[in-house]
């Protein structure tokens, strides 16, 4: 399998975990972060003020947040391109227990991977609606409602062929979107149990994040509830 690891190279801080990630990962090839504050970077891709899809996303794209969709889009392209089953697709801010992940790995190529998408998260919050696969610690398992991040998941080549098709016009992070199964058409499984690790604070902090002023603190945790309640809404089967 290979693995494609995004990673902006005039990011220096996270430079030594990339190179780490090159030397764990299987078939490792680093992929160049797309800066989503450069117009001539994402020129191809369109974006909407949450107005796409139902429900609504109650918050303005940011740059980051463009770039990071734009470079999983690049993720799964080269999936597409390699005639691969599927690929491993990690952020540069993971860190993985290479012993599990070869497991969970093989426990993955053991299903029908060319059609999946598989998180492998880094928090243990995805309760089961349905089990497919279970190995010691490790469990293949079909959420009820999908996580948020994408730091790290393996993507079979008609799942990322599905998922180009639909995001050349965006409205909402990468991670938001996939959550939304009856959209997408595409079912999102997890593997818990991993022992990866999101070391983000230990290489210079998020990319993404950015303070709120604090009249607008509270608006956004309410509008985030009530879109998360709407995601509750529509489990998976």
């Amino acid at each position: 399998m290979q693995s494609y690891i995004i990673h902006m190279s005039k990011s220096t801080a996270r430079r030594p975990n990339a190179e780490r990630l090159l030397r764990d990962l299987p078939g490792a090839e680093l992929v160049e972060a797309v800066d989503g504050r450069d117009p001539g970077q994402i020129a191809d891709l369109v974006t909407h003020p949450g107005d796409l899809f139902r429900p609504r996303y109650p918050f303005d794209l940011r740059a980051p947040e463009v770039g990071v969709f734009a470079s999983h889009r690049a993720c799964w392209q080269r999936i597409v391109d390699s005639g691969d089953d599927c690929g491993l697709v990690v952020e540069d801010d993971l860190a993985v227990d290479p012993d599990r992940l070869a497991r969970a790995l093989d426990m993955i190529a053991a299903q029908a991977a060319r059609s999946m998408y598989v998180r492998l998260p880094v928090k243990q919050r995805e309760r089961p609606a349905r089990m497919l696969a279970e190995a010691g610690d490790l469990r293949l398992i079909l959420p009820r409602v999908i996580g948020l991040q994408c730091i790290a998941q393996v993507v079979g080549r008609d799942a990322a062929q599905r998922l180009l098709h639909l995001t050349a016009r965006i409205d909402r992070p990468v991670d938001t979107l996939l959550q939304m199964h009856w959209i997408t058409g595409q079912p999102v499984h997890a593997v818990l149990g991993t022992g990866n690790r999101e070391v983000a604070p230990e290489i210079g902090g998020s990319t993404i994040q950015t303070k709120t002023p604090p009249g607008g603190k509270l608006r956004r945790e309410l509008a985030r509830a009530w879109y998360r309640a709407q995601m509750h809404l529509r489990p998976q089967r």
